[in-house]
């Protein structure tokens, strides 16, 4: 592979769609969100195929394994081919998506605001369990 053959790792990672700029990719390399065969990596990092990536996009880990390297942004067919989520990442993305999804329906959400007698009830349960030696500051 010679200079010409090179790209870079935020370059990549655009063009494989997984930043929408180059700006974004270089902020969450910077950020440590993406790991090179599982170390924190600099912006200009060549990437190599077969090298496993991990990057972290707001609740999701993804690992993957780079099958081809392009500089080209084009569509997301064939965007996907440049590199292949493993099957251990999946598992655990779906998994930890069906948990994100029951804990948000377990949450119980009031139907109303609370009125003058609820808002006081509160204020006095709330100091009930405050432990004496507490400042009173309300």
């Amino acid at each position: 592979m010679n200079d010409s053959d090179k790209i870079r790792l935020d370059k990549w990672l655009w063009a494989a769609r997984f930043f929408k700029t180059r700006a974004l990719a270089k902020t969450a390399i910077e950020g440590g969100k993406v790991h090179y065969e599982g170390q924190r990596c600099k912006v200009s990092k060549s990437p190599e195929v077969g090298a496993k990536l991990t990057i972290r996009q707001g609740f999701d880990e993804k690992e993957v394994i780079i099958k081809a390297l392009s500089e080209q942004r084009r569509g997301a067919p064939e965007a996907r081919l440049l590199y292949e989520e493993t099957p251990e990442s999946i598992k655990k993305r779906m998994d930890e998506g069906e948990r994100r999804r029951i804990l948000a329906l377990s949450q119980v959400v009031p139907d109303h605001r609370p009125n003058k007698k609820e808002r006081r009830d509160m204020r006095r349960f709330e100091a009930q369990q405050q432990p004496a030696d507490w400042p009173d500051f309300y």
